[in-house]
């Protein structure tokens, strides 16, 4: 019998585990660090791309962070973003500033286990799929959880968010 390679925890896997919050996860090598990453993920899993979602960062012109949670294939709609935030406009996060503020790099950025908690939208379409999937906290690693789950551990919000 073949031993299970074992996955190193990530401040994601650990705060799903410390909630009792079921999960799986499933590494894969990447290939490289171009835009795709998520969707070249979902395909290589064998899952359905809209289940899987990418973890933007926006700021609102107050300074204010809001996260927002779209299947990877789609493309954030800002202003139904910052309507459903509650805020007056949102822009993304430089990324040269996520580390700092989350804790995560680009294209590792999970909606769990960041630095600090903040506001977060998930795009509705979630509440469509038994489980979705979102990074796991850094790149190549994807966590596959029920929705419902997802958004009462973070707080979130589901909203159409995505054009």
């Amino acid at each position: 019998m073949a031993k299970r390679e074992k996955i190193d925890k990530t401040n994601a896997m650990r705060e799903l585990d410390r909630a009792g919050i079921p999960y799986t996860c499933r590494e894969f090598e990447e290939e490289d660090l171009s835009r795709g990453l998520g969707l070249r993920m979902a395909l290589e899993g064998g899952v359905d791309p809209d289940s899987s979602f990418k973890t933007l960062v926006t700021v609102a012109p107050n300074g204010d962070h809001v996260v927002c949670c779209i299947p990877v294939g789609e493309e954030l709609d800002f202003k139904k973003a910052a309507a459903a935030a509650g805020e007056k406009s949102l822009s993304m996060l430089p990324t040269k500033d996520l580390e700092a503020t989350t804790g995560y790099v680009r294209g590792g950025c999970s909606p769990l286990g960041m630095k600090k908690s903040f506001p977060t939208l998930i795009d509705e379409t979630a509440q469509l799929f038994d489980e979705v999937g979102v990074s796991g906290g850094r790149r190549g690693l994807s966590l596959r959880l029920e929705p419902n789950a997802l958004a009462d551990f973070c707080g979130a919000t589901f909203a159409d968010i995505v054009r």
